[in-house]
């Protein structure tokens, strides 16, 4: 189910979206300021943040802006809400790449309706850099960074990464990694395989930890 996290510092307008947001099928998690959003972001992204510009301890703005800026999270759908209705509001939070803009109040069925437009829009264009432990895939450039230094992977081993974490937590068997990456037609040593994760496991450096061994069966994602 798709996660939404709810940026906002007044209690009733935040209980009010995560009421109409989980009434619409979605799941959502609530922050009252920028900390704990920077907090939740560095355990996991969401489909999309619904973010307000005046906040106690850093305004939505400046947020947007280092979202921008980050590997992880440049493509990662965001919606500014604010009271501010003042057109260069509206224009510069839209060039510094918020996806849509809606101002208070707002009527809660367009707010789901303008969240929906999004994650379409966001699923059709398939730019979504998916971040795992620190290990960012953006599967549109295939790019891999680590911890924000881009990691020079071969074709074979990010196909091999981006199979592994697309079913994370899941026991992957070797022929399936084969067939997989290496084609139905593949005819070589299954020690390709072998030699491939250890090639990745020492390109992905401490976070080869996530990748397990699991013992005449394949790998697993952790």
């Amino acid at each position: 189910m798709q996660m939404i996290y709810c940026v906002e510092d007044d209690d009733g307008i935040r209980e009010l979206i995560s009421y109409a947001v989980k009434t619409s099928g979605l799941e959502v998690k609530e922050f009252s300021d920028a900390a704990g959003l920077e907090a939740a972001l560095r355990e996991s992204l969401p489909s999309l943040i619904l973010l307000d510009i005046m906040l106690p301890d850093k305004d939505g703005i400046a947020i947007l802006t280092e979202l921008r800026s980050n590997p992880a999270t440049k493509y990662l759908p965001v919606i500014m809400l604010t009271a501010k209705n003042g057109e260069m509001d509206k224009v510069k939070g839209l060039n510094l790449g918020a996806d849509d803009y809606i101002t208070k109040p707002f009527s809660v069925l367009e707010l789901i309706s303008r969240i929906k437009a999004v994650l379409r829009r966001t699923e059709r264009d398939e730019i979504r850099a998916q971040d795992y432990h620190g290990i960012v895939i953006d599967t549109l450039s295939r790019k891999v960074t680590i911890d924000g230094t881009e990691a020079a992977l071969t074709y074979k081993e990010f196909e091999l990464l981006n199979c592994l974490t697309q079913k994370q937590g899941q026991v992957i068997n070797r022929e399936f990694l084969l067939r997989k990456i290496w084609g139905f037609d593949f005819e070589g040593e299954s020690r390709t395989l072998d030699v491939h994760i250890g090639s990745l496991r020492h390109k992905l450096g401490e976070k080869s930890k996530y990748i397990e061994t699991v013992r005449n069966v394949g790998y697993k994602f952790v």
